[in-house]
């Protein structure tokens, strides 16, 4: 019998492209084949939030690896995606073909060279038609509210097109439950500092047949209140102390009047407002107490996030990774 070699050999980072749609038969097939073509060998998984149409089969003909989520929201096929699948690097795309597949290689060359958590691809419009005026104020809107706060390092947030390392993927805590998931991806990678950067792309038109699930207002309201959340969960001193200037400023507006004239007769003639005025300051310092404990708690937790995502190894420096990046320089 011929002795079996056990030798260990080096592998270079597995690569997953992952697709969350519904109802979307009419370009499914298209986005597979093209990452197919811009990734040769890279499985790609297709998660069909019950789509009423032929979109699983669509991409099961295309070769996609298709699979279900029930739960309806695309946060909900995220996080499904992001505990299912098992790779070194992972490709979020949309499946609605707006995004350019074959600008993967450049994007995954980009996170490997530079040893980055998250490529986002920021939109930049082929027509007025693909990237509607009102989206794009909203989106710049979102995303400098997320950038006051938790730093100016990605001017497009909303963006459906990104790749990111496993140590992102595995340590990402994800709660949202529709399309307020790429707002909770930007900004888990801004809290933790984590290395990122941000790569211009092409962004199309919808082919016929092809319609957006985004509805703007109801989106948009939807995306603004998962920013009032992270602020509060995430920033909970600037959160409460917000409140607490604007309650002790209503108080000192109520009280000055009523404290100068004290001070000149020894009586208090309004003393309803006079209570008001207490009752508003109260108010603001327990504001600004429950900021300071919640910050520190914050802080904790913070540390947690970051102790997990130290915790996953980091698999880029091999001879074999290098060669990778090579082979996705040379297919960009």
């Amino acid at each position: 019998m011929d002795a079996v070699d056990t030798t260990p050999r080096p592998s270079g980072p597995s690569i997953a492209v992952l697709i969350p749609c519904r109802n979307e038969a009419a370009t499914i097939a298209k986005v597979v084949s093209d990452f197919a073509r811009a990734l040769p060998g890279t499985p790609i998984y297709v998660y069909d939030n019950n789509s009423s149409d032929d979109t699983a089969a669509e991409a099961r003909r295309a070769g996609a690896i298709v699979r279900g989520e029930w739960q309806a929201g695309k946060g909900n096929v995220v996080r499904r995606m992001f505990a299912d699948v098992e790779a070194d690097v992972f490709v979020l795309v949309d499946g609605d073909d707006t995004y350019d597949a074959a600008a993967a290689p450049a994007l995954i060359q980009r996170l490997l060279a530079s040893c980055l958590d998250m490529v986002n691809a920021s939109r930049m419009a082929s027509s007025d038609a693909a990237y509607r005026l009102g989206h794009r104020w909203g989106n710049a809107l979102l995303t400098s509210v997320v950038a006051s706060v938790f730093g100016d390092r990605v001017t497009d947030m909303l963006s459906g097109y990104r790749v990111f390392s496993r140590r992102f993927v595995k340590s990402f805590p994800l709660l949202s439950g529709g399309f307020e998931v790429e707002t909770e991806l930007t900004v888990h990678a801004l809290e933790l500092r984590l290395p990122i950067a941000e790569v211009p792309l092409r962004y199309r038109e919808r082919p016929a047949g092809s319609t957006s699930k985004l509805r703007t207002y109801r989106d948009g309201w939807r995306i603004l209140m998962m920013i009032v959340r992270l602020i509060k969960e995430e920033k909970p001193l600037r959160f409460f102390g917000f409140f607490f200037v604007v309650l002790a400023a209503c108080a000192v507006i109520l009280e000055v009047p009523i404290l100068l004239t004290y001070l000149k007769t020894h009586l208090v003639p309004r003393l309803p407002t006079a209570v008001l005025g207490t009752g508003l300051m109260l108010l603001a310092f327990l504001s600004l107490t429950c900021g300071l404990i919640l910050d520190t708690v914050t802080r904790g937790r913070i540390e947690l996030k970051r102790l997990q995502y130290l915790s996953i190894p980091l698999r880029r420096s091999s001879p074999l990774a290098e060669s990778r990046v090579a082979d996705l320089r040379r297919l960009g």
